[in-house]
């Protein structure tokens, strides 16, 4: 069985609570007369099943001195959301006799449900459910489905007017346990179910008022403010208007004043012409005696101007001449500082090639001393082990050979060591040279030596480090005999799989050949049934003897039909059987067609 999880269950249950405190409260008030106190227990009971379904998963707050876990923080945050609420806001905040915040939830809830807009402040809340998952759980009931179903219950509430005094009234103390004796059936409330039929339809037309007043609210609302956009437009159309007409006024000024200007400066200007028409005259008898010496300077002039053409021309060539002159020889510089650059890179690269040989030349005398101090070692360990082997029984007779071999192993180490030496030989000779070249470059090499001084000085831990490995490789030698034994032993039981693995190999072949004989059986018979298509199975009316020994059917001699050349036979002639590997009993095959025959019962067997 699904386990149900425990949070639905929880969700489940207070939404039905709601569901008939709602109702019960609903009832009730049509019955008393709608209007209610704050001592009416249907009252009561419905503000309880609201703080339980309003406490359901919140999340525990610290505070300075305890934890807190109270529904004033999510209410707190409608008059963010939804401005009307400001006024209940502050009117819980400046009640007197309010100490904790549980009081304030309690008492802003009255409030709400005197207003009449409960269903819209917690439908507020319920739509923001990024700013919710701070107060509560995401498994809530504030968070989920049953949340919104509630908002819209509560909608239903706006039909009870509720006159509650919440001044004088001991919120903090207040003990919420829901009184389920309230919920329970009685023959009363059978009896008036017509009464409340009647009710409800009435409470549904005052609903629908209602909404049709809030809708004509908020519509007579827009209006004014739309009214009141176009009057202030107006006004600033109109204080444009005389803006504009001041500037028209303006502008007429001052087109009378240009105008009498213009006049004045047409007036000057014709005395001005005249007296320039005289001076013109004047001026054209003086040209006409100076033009002769002009054409005589004209002459002169142009013969300087060819002159100086010429000039120019030699000096533009010679002007190329630099030019290109000045490029070769910025070439040139750009050249000369690419083979400087190249020069000053193979410089970087010979010394980072110096840096590299020196770093070989270490440890290339590091492996001459470590392979020294190991073969001086291993020396000390093979005379220690001599002198023990005459003390030690037989069985170590397998040790001495493996000893051989190491002993052999250190031969070719010795002769690796000293192909290595060769090497560094080789490899000095031709570093010398390169180092006669470069003698500025000692003084790094100064700098590798003390480097080389600290290597040694690790070394030397190493050192101390191996002969603590000897030791190991001592213990190690008395676990080897023991893993031979072992070895002994799998390799005995590896030739038993062997052997069994064989066996198997060999069944598997046989079965192989079998199915490859039987699948060219089978491939046999498809073919022929594609030749033997369309022909028509004999009746059983019609078949009364075989086709092969022709002696009639009976119950001894069962009849066997062929799917594809409808021939029939007796169980007697279709002996020809054929494995298949689908079925565990042979089948039998026809003689003719070799297609899979089917057994049917005689015409003279019922």
């Amino acid at each position: 069985l699904a386990v149900k999880d425990p949070t639905a269950v929880e969700r489940a249950n207070l939404l039905n609570m709601a569901k008939l405190s709602i109702k019960g409260l609903i009832e009730s008030a049509l019955s008393f007369g709608r209007t209610l106190d704050s001592d009416y227990p249907p009252l009561q009971q419905f503000f309880v099943v609201m703080e339980h379904c309003l406490k359901h998963g919140l999340k525990v707050r610290k505070s300075f001195l305890s934890y807190n876990k109270t529904i004033w923080g999510p209410l707190e945050l409608v008059e963010k959301l939804y401005p009307e609420a400001e006024e209940i806001a502050a009117s819980v905040r400046d009640l007197p006799g309010l100490k904790t915040p549980l009081g304030r939830a309690r008492a802003w809830l009255r409030l709400a449900l005197m207003q009449k807009k409960m269903a819209d402040y917690l439908r507020c809340l319920i739509i923001q459910r990024d700013l919710l998952s701070e107060f509560y759980e995401y498994h809530a009931l504030m968070m989920e489905e049953e949340g919104a179903v509630i908002v819209g219950l509560l909608v239903g509430l706006n039909v009870i007017d509720a006159n509650l005094c919440v001044k004088g009234e001991d919120l903090d103390s207040q003990v919420g346990v829901i009184d389920f004796s309230v919920y329970l059936k009685s023959d009363d409330d059978i009896g008036g179910k017509e009464r409340n039929v009647q009710i409800a339809a009435i409470l549904d037309q005052k609903n629908y008022v209602e909404e049709l007043n809030r809708q004509l609210n908020s519509t007579v609302s827009s209006l004014h403010a739309r009214v009141d956009s176009l009057e202030k437009s107006n006004t600033k159309l109109i204080e444009e208007l005389a803006i504009a007409k001041n500037n028209i006024i303006k502008l007429q000024e001052e087109n009378h004043q240009l105008r009498s200007e213009n006049t004045l400066i047409l007036m000057k200007t014709q005395h001005h012409l005249e007296v320039s028409k005289v001076d013109v005259e004047a001026e054209l008898q003086t040209y006409k005696h100076s033009r002769q010496g002009l054409d005589e300077m004209y002459s002169e002039a142009r013969r300087q101007l060819r002159e100086e053409a010429q000039l120019r021309q030699d000096m533009e060539n010679e002007l190329v001449v630099q030019v290109s002159m000045k490029h070769e020889i910025e070439l040139a510089m750009k050249l000369l500082e690419k083979d400087i650059h190249e020069k000053q890179d193979t410089l970087i690269g010979l010394r980072q090639q110096l840096d590299e040989v020196k770093a070989i030349n270490v440890e290339m005398y590091q492996k001459l001393q470590v392979s020294e101090d190991a073969m001086k070692e291993k020396n000390e360990i093979i005379s220690r082990l001599e002198d023990k082997t005459n003390q030690i029984n037989a069985t170590m007779k397998q040790l001495e050979q493996r000893l051989q071999q190491a002993e052999k192993a250190q031969m070719e180490a010795e002769a690796e060591d000293e192909k290595l030496k060769q090497e560094y030989v080789n490899k000095s000779e031709s570093l010398q040279n390169e180092f006669s070249q470069k003698e500025k470059q000692l003084l790094q090499l100064e700098t590798d030596l003390k480097i080389e001084k600290e290597w040694r000085q690790t070394l030397e831990d190493d050192l101390q480090k191996e002969k603590e490995t000897v030791a190991h490789l001592r213990t190690e030698t008395q676990e080897i005999v023991t893993l031979k034994k072992e070895f002994l032993k799998l390799q005995e039981k590896n030739k038993q799989l062997k052997s069994t693995c064989e066996d198997q190999e060999s069944a598997l072949q046989e079965l192989a050949s079998k199915l490859s004989e039987s699948k060219l059986k089978i491939e046999d018979i498809k073919e022929a049934n594609k030749a033997l298509q369309g022909q028509v199975w004999l009746k059983d009316k019609e078949a009364t003897h075989c086709k092969l020994c022709e002696k009639e059917f009976s119950l001894s001699k069962r009849k066997h039909h062929c799917r594809n050349c409808g021939e029939i036979f007796c169980n007697a002639c279709s002996d020809n059987e054929l494995p298949l590997p689908s079925s565990p009993k042979p089948v039998r095959v026809c003689d003719s067609c070799h297609a899979i025959l089917i057994q049917r019962c005689s015409s003279n067997v019922p």
